[in-house]
């Protein structure tokens, strides 16, 4: 009886005991489970903050490649233009060397024209009626005295000579008087010039007593004695001053020439 009773006891015992320990393993196992689920969602939530991470990464990389694919573009559209601008460049120096070249030959050419031009403006003053002769044949040399220069380009010679010509020309739009000195009586008188244009060269002693009149055909001076004539080349002078309105003047003209 007493063994019965035993051994129920320590059957009892041991059920306990089995209880016992299985719920403590039971409890180990889900300490076990709730860790691993911990590290599992620490795990989880570190992936999604690299994966938010690199999702901003990639979006700046992706911003950032727009912004440089449009830079790109423009670069390509700059490059383009500049492509034009250099090929316009070179075709503007290509025509500038041209142009060199033609300007050396143009250049030997021009320096015997300009001599060309200064013999015959000189020629022309010989000829011509003998009026400023002082200034023209002045100017004539100083013009020439610059054809042996080797700092004077042969631009600014061209451009002399046709300054000269210009000059020239004037003189045959105008109405001027200067004093000058002429042999009169065979005595030398001081005079007052009246030049009209290339029409008619006359003077007048500062007297007023002797009125001369260029002859071309002579090339020489020949007195006027009509006193209408001394008083219109008075008035012409004095209209060449302007010191008087201009008016009608009854000179000793030429006849103009027949061409020939």
């Amino acid at each position: 009886m007493k063994t019965k009773r035993f051994m129920a006891v320590a059957m009892t015992t041991a059920l306990s005991a089995g209880t016992l320990y299985g719920s403590l393993a039971t409890a180990d196992t889900l300490d076990t489970v709730l860790e691993v689920g911990q590290q599992k969602t620490s795990a989880a939530t570190t992936s999604q903050k690299r994966i938010d991470k690199i999702a901003q990464e990639t979006s700046g990389l992706l911003q950032d490649f727009k912004v440089v694919n449009k830079e790109i573009d423009g670069l390509r559209v700059f490059n383009r233009q500049l492509e034009k601008q250099l090929a316009h460049q070179r075709s503007v120096i290509e025509d500038l060397e041209n142009s060199i070249h033609d300007v050396t030959n143009i250049e030997r050419q021009i320096q015997p024209l300009i001599l060309r031009m200064l013999d015959g403006l000189e020629q022309f003053i010989d000829l011509d009626a003998p009026f400023q002769l002082s200034e023209r044949k002045a100017n004539l040399q100083s013009v020439k005295n610059n054809m042996d220069r080797s700092d004077v380009s042969v631009a600014e010679k061209f451009r002399q000579v046709l300054e000269l010509y210009n000059f020239e020309s004037e003189y045959a739009r105008k109405i001027s008087s200067y004093s000058d000195t002429l042999s009169v009586g065979g005595q030398d008188r001081e005079v007052n010039v009246l030049q009209i244009g290339r029409i008619a060269l006359l003077a007048q002693t500062t007297d007023s007593k002797v009125t001369l009149a260029y002859n071309k055909a002579q090339k020489s001076w020949e007195e006027v004695d009509s006193g209408e004539y001394r008083r219109a080349v008075m008035q012409g002078i004095k209209l060449a001053n302007q010191q008087t309105t201009t008016d009608i003047l009854n000179l000793p003209i030429p006849a103009p020439e027949a061409a020939q």
